[in-house]
């Protein structure tokens, strides 16, 4: 194994979330009159904490989401997680892989630790993540693309950042793993390779994954 920690995002990693997420997004945010496509939402937001998404819009248009948006926004993306989440095709044989080869791995997701939770229990992937391998964006000041998350990720498993690599499938998420000093493999599966140029590799599927990290 070349790297001490291998820390995973969460949505479009290790659940096929990012679909529902954006679909729902895209609707929230037409709903409050800041027309938003499938596509715009994928491109715009995509890995964003959502803080950054509130910034954003504020940016664009002058105007404030509401108090409740977050609320709102999670609410319909929790539901439709019940009805329609699976894991990512492949992300729980390489979590099986790297259990039985004591390789250490967390999570460090811009979701929050509701929102990864919730995943996790409606695909299954709980079995392989108790509450110390778990990191969200509301645990550090600044989201991704700062180099924040992946910091407290490692410091928190005890790993030097240069000793870590990071799996992602989203133009910030890599940006910030960069930014942390440490090895990022792409995820291209969502992502078209250009947006992720700047990743250490790029895979197109989880199965290629265990060979790369080896």
């Amino acid at each position: 194994m070349r790297y001490d920690l291998v820390i995973f995002d969460n949505d479009g990693v290790l659940v096929d979330s990012e679909p529902i997420s954006n679909r729902l997004l895209a609707a929230c945010l037409t709903e409050l009159g800041h027309p938003t496509s499938y596509e715009d939402s994928i491109r715009d937001y995509m890995g964003s904490a959502m803080h950054r998404i509130h910034d954003l819009v504020l940016e664009r248009t002058g105007k404030r989401l509401p108090d409740d948006f977050d609320d709102v926004f999670h609410a319909r993306v929790f539901a439709a997680f019940q009805r329609e989440l699976r894991p990512v095709a492949g992300a729980a044989d390489v979590l099986e892989k790297l259990a039985v080869d004591g390789t250490p791995y967390c999570v460090a997701s811009s979701g929050s630790h509701e929102r990864i939770r919730v995943g996790h229990r409606a695909t299954g992937l709980d079995r392989w993540f108790g509450e110390e391998r778990i990191f969200s964006s509301q645990d550090v000041g600044r989201g991704k693309p700062a180099p924040d998350l992946f910091l407290h990720a490692a410091d928190r498993m005890g790993v030097a950042a240069e000793k870590c690599v990071v799996v992602e499938d989203s133009p910030l998420g890599v940006q910030a793993a960069v930014a942390a000093g440490m090895d990022v493999y792409g995820f291209t599966a969502m992502t078209p390779a250009a947006r992720l140029a700047d990743a250490t590799q790029l895979f197109s599927r989880m199965e290629e994954l265990a060979d790369l990290l080896t």
